[in-house]
């Protein structure tokens, strides 16, 4: 794949992310309709019955209720080829269910890592690696 076509992903990628901190699900939704391909392969942490851009969808719905507030700092993007790894930092106010934990108020700010694969200009796969443990910590689920 050229420059051009690592560019043009990493500006998909960050379009989408733009969409992701608007806090709306509805604009998210449609976001991941134009980016993502309707059978995307998704291997993260993600809620058992859905797959492909579903499950994305519902990680969202999930993310959204738990912490109206969340917003992913995009802190380094990498592209080559087909593939744009982005490493974030996400926050967010827990002021909602989330893992099974009622809303405790607490702010949460965690690390997550995506490899991003593209195919026609469309996300065809994603893998991540989220630090959940952090999350879980500062909600007080797990000790310090």
């Amino acid at each position: 794949m050229s420059t051009a076509g690592a560019t043009s992903n990493t500006t998909t990628l960050n379009r989408f992310h733009s969409a992701v901190n608007s806090g709306d699900l509805e604009v998210i939704s449609k976001a991941i309709d134009e980016f993502c391909a309707p059978d995307m392969l998704f291997h993260a942490p993600v809620p058992m019955g859905a797959t492909g851009a579903q499950a994305l969808k519902r990680v969202w719905e999930v993310l959204l209720h738990a912490f109206p507030d969340i917003h992913v700092a995009v802190e380094e993007t990498i592209a080559e080829g087909g593939k744009v790894v982005s490493r974030n930092t996400v926050t967010g106010t827990h002021r909602g269910e989330y893992q099974g934990l009622p809303p405790t108020g607490r702010t949460v700010t965690y690390s997550e890592i995506f490899i991003f694969r593209f195919v026609d200009g469309r996300i065809a796969e994603i893998r991540g690696v989220v630090d959940v443990l952090a999350q879980l910590r500062q909600l007080g689920a797990r000790p310090s």
